[in-house]
Order: C-alpha cells, then structure tokens, then sequence
C-alpha cells in the first residue's frame, strides 16, 4: 500500500497506483446533473485527470481554480476533476468560483475510478490528491500522486507533459 501524509497522520491508498507508461483504465463517475460520465467519452483527447479529497478545501479550492485558468494549454484536450463530493457540492463550488472549463465528477456513487486509479484514502473514504496526463492514444503519461495532502500537484510538470502529447 501506497503511504500519504494527511495533516501529519500516515493514511494508505487502496486500489493499485498506476504509473507511467501503463494504459488508462476506464471508470464511470457521475456529472454534476448525476449523469454517468467514462472516460472512454473523451477517447482520442488529451486528458488532464484531476483527482482530489474535496472542493471544500483551500488547497483543492486552489487546485481546481488554477487548472481551470490554464485550460488553453490543453489544445482540444480536457480536465476532468473527481472527488467524492456529493453531484449538489460540485455544482455550487462550480457555480461560485465560475469553473466552467474543468469537468468537475464525482465518484461518491461507484467508486470505480477511486479503486482503479488506487486513490482512496483508506481511512477517510476520499480520494487523495493525484494528477494523471492521458495521451490521445490512452496511454498515462503522466502520474503524480501527491505524498502529503496538504500539498499541490507539480503544476509545471503537467503543463510541460500536455505540451509533449497535445
């Protein structure tokens, strides 16, 4: 099990981390309307997969407003954020901090990506911070899974590899 550092507490990932190199699973989350979304719907674009504990949270507040500013890196690709924060919550914080170029899901129904993606915190029943590149072909290009929560992903390091593969 994959160890993370949540407010100076260890706490363990279920699931299995996936790494660079290694094809993208598919998962179903749901959209702020509660309606199934995969990630196969996005198949041939590069993906930005945005995994976070909770919109609630300054540092994720901070995470998803940003992504949402550099969206224009991504070229015809897209962001897609998930959380386990109820359909209700994404579309208030959606609708308050105007983000309107992540697709922000949640994963609070299946936890399919969760398990997949080997981001539940065991613990909390959250998703830990995490980021994933996806290429066009399917392929992870990318993978960060941010050690302690408290942290920011390498934003520079997203955008260098959309840059690579857009």
């Amino acid at each position: 099990m994959f160890e993370i550092d949540i407010k100076g507490k260890p706490g363990y990932l279920l699931g299995r981390q996936l790494g660079v190199g290694e094809t993208a699973p598919n998962f179903t989350v749901v959209d702020k309307n509660l309606q199934p979304v995969e990630l196969a719907d996005f198949a041939g674009r590069v993906i930005v997969l945005n995994s976070l504990p909770s919109v609630d949270t300054p540092d994720c507040k901070k995470q998803l407003i940003k992504f949402n500013q550099e969206v224009s890196l991504l070229h015809n690709g897209i962001i897609l954020s998930v959380s386990m924060d109820l359909p209700f919550a994404l579309s208030r914080f959606c609708g308050t901090y105007g983000i309107r170029n992540v697709i922000a899901t949640s994963d609070y129904q299946y936890q399919d990506f969760g398990m997949k993606y080997g981001t539940i915190i065991a613990d909390l029943k959250i998703l830990a911070r995490a980021v994933f590149v996806i290429d066009k072909e399917g392929i992870i290009r990318y993978a960060e899974y941010v050690k302690a929560q408290t942290d920011l992903p390498d934003f520079n390091a997203v955008y260098e590899t959309v840059k690579k593969y857009a």
